[in-house]
């Protein structure tokens, strides 16, 4: 004040104020490099108006005699506005950029929250095509098939009914045990499509009531052997499950097998799931396309775990996953 009333420095009253708004625009317009660019433009103009001014007088009742006494006052007065003026500036700068960094951090945050939605609707639909997909395949390999043959034995049945009733009644009991294979097809595809198949019930007793409905299907109950039961997340506890469930159908269609044993534990801070059958066997290398065994395969990649397969034709198959401790509750 004392500069811009008594004349020193004509100019700068209201240069700084100039010189701020400068500032902040540019940090709006421009890129960090440019904002300090503008900035040291800024305070070095700034600092050239101060040392460019035109002689001044004082007012008389503010008169001193002493030349170097004035200069001494003027210099002071000089750096005193120079240092003010630098760390006004500092300060717009920072405050500018904080509230510019927590502007696009917002933006930043709602582009990344919209595009977690989108992706995870995507995720959502993929898995609804994929276990459209299976289901549709084990209606026609499975459901399809038994009807198909129900319908032969019926057809079998009435040519013989008039002629060989004996026969027509095995045909028709033939068609009745397929009809009842059917209709188990059907549970088990059903119960796979439940949401929450664990009802809120501990992994191993869901794995039990999977084992029971395996048994009344194919006459063979899996051993199961879980020595540790950690505590695990509803997903962990989801993707075994399912894991267990798809390896089971894939035995009860491809196998023929009569032992099945399946085994949980932890080994080197993983979660570790063995499933192993005395079926027939493949050579994994024909068999890449299956859609079970890439799903459970997606399921183990899912949480960070390893998936793998050992199978030879005539030594059964046997399936091993690993699942981190990182990933679970």
């Amino acid at each position: 004040m004392f500069l811009a009333n008594y004349g020193l420095g004509k100019g700068i009253g209201f240069t700084p104020h100039l010189l701020l708004i400068l500032v902040i625009r540019s940090c709006l317009v421009f890129d960090i490099k440019g904002r300090i660019l503008i900035a040291a433009l800024s305070w070095a103009f700034f600092i050239f108006t101060l040392n460019t001014n035109a002689p001044f007088k004082l007012p008389n009742k503010l008169r001193i005699e002493n030349p170097e006494e004035l200069t001494n006052i003027v210099f002071n007065l000089k750096i005193t506005a120079g240092v003010l003026f630098t760390f006004i500036l500092l300060f717009v700068m920072l405050l500018v950029n904080t509230v510019i960094s927590e502007r696009q951090s917002k933006q930043k945050l709602v582009l990344a929250h919209e595009q977690l939605r989108q992706y995870a609707l995507r995720i959502e639909n993929q898995a609804t095509l994929q276990e459209r997909s299976r289901i549709a395949r084990e209606i026609h390999d499975s459901i399809g098939h038994s009807l198909t043959a129900q319908s032969i034995q019926l057809e079998n049945a009435l040519l013989f009914i008039d002629s060989n009733i004996e026969k027509a009644k095995s045909f028709l009991l033939q068609g009745k045990n397929m009809g009842a294979n059917a209709l188990k097809e059907v549970r088990f595809s059903v119960s796979a499509l439940r949401s929450d198949p664990l009802k809120g019930k501990s992994l191993e007793f869901a794995i039990e009531d999977l084992f029971e409905e395996f048994k009344l299907k194919f006459q063979i109950k899996p051993k199961f052997y879980l020595p540790v039961n950690p505590i695990l997340s509803p997903e962990i506890n989801l993707t075994i499950y399912r894991i267990i469930q798809e390896a089971l159908t894939n035995i009860s269609k491809h196998s023929d097998a009569d032992l099945v044993n399946i085994e949980i534990k932890t080994i080197d801070n993983s979660l570790y799931l063995s499933i192993q059958d005395n079926g027939v066997g493949f050579n994994p290398k024909q068999n890449t396309t299956g859609f079970g065994l890439q799903s459970m395969r997606d399921r183990a990649h899912a949480l960070a775990g390893k998936f793998y397969l050992n199978s030879k034709p005539g030594e059964g198959c046997s399936i091993m996953m690993f699942l981190p401790f990182s990933g679970l509750d």
